[in-house]
């Protein structure tokens, strides 16, 4: 289990390398003080845990989720309590409050175990499964597989997740590379749909489909993508 700590304090980060040592699963592959260095860690080592400082010099844990692609499992150590909250309203995995008791941080490593996928190595050439938002004050981790519609708005994409719609900082043609194109299609210029969520289909004037998704709007289907769109959905 490729781990990575990220925490601005090296006594932190020598106590939590000495406190992971009792676990022969975890290979500790690199070490950030920040979140610049952290980035470069994730790219480049494809950890398969990231320990995560929240409180850092020059941006927050948070604000280094937000900058990835495919985010890790994360378990968020620091020293204010008052983050807990928002730790889990994003969905960590842990959270581990400082002085990190090993008690604590067996059970973090127990919950990492019994929440492995089954190839634990990331991989850029996958599909994204899951985006870390950062809109305003609050936080998501967003599993794209119940997201029913990515809307652009200028150079950022508002997702339709459930009852939320938060503002994603990139655009829609970024991110269309790197989603799963048989869930996902480019309905038109501005909407990228989840095929799981259609309800229903109809024929519009010149060439164009209606598309009706489960509790949500109707999507026009541009006249240029309605050939794919009957050759993917089978529609006559």
């Amino acid at each position: 289990m490729k781990t990575l700590l990220v925490d601005d304090e090296p006594l932190a980060r020598r106590e939590l390398r000495r406190l992971l040592a009792a676990f022969p699963s975890v290979q500790i592959v690199g070490e950030a003080s920040n979140i610049d260095e952290a980035h470069e860690c994730i790219e480049a080592l494809s950890p398969d845990v990231v320990f995560l400082d929240i409180q850092m010099p020059g941006g927050t844990g948070f604000d280094l989720l937000a900058r990835l692609d495919h985010v890790p499992r994360i378990v968020f150590t620091t020293a204010y309590d008052q983050y807990a909250i928002k730790a889990f309203d994003v969905n960590a995995l842990d959270y581990l409050l400082k002085p990190v008791e090993p008690q604590r941080l067996a059970a973090a490593i127990r919950k990492i175990q019994e929440t492995a996928p089954r190839e634990t190595a990331s991989s850029g050439a996958l599909p994204l499964e899951q985006l870390f938002i950062k809109d305003g004050p609050r936080c998501w981790f967003v599993p794209l597989r119940q997201v029913s519609l990515f809307t652009s708005e200028g150079n950022y994409v508002r997702l339709h997740w459930g009852q939320e719609r938060p503002l994603l900082g990139r655009s829609l043609a970024a991110l269309e590379r790197k989603l799963d194109q048989k869930r996902f299609f480019r309905a038109n210029r501005a909407q990228i749909v989840n095929l799981d969520f259609i309800q229903h289909v109809e024929t519009g004037e010149g060439g164009r489909l209606h598309v009706q998704l489960r509790d949500g709007p109707e999507i026009e289907v541009s006249r240029r993508q309605a050939r794919e769109f009957k050759e993917r959905s089978t529609i006559a």
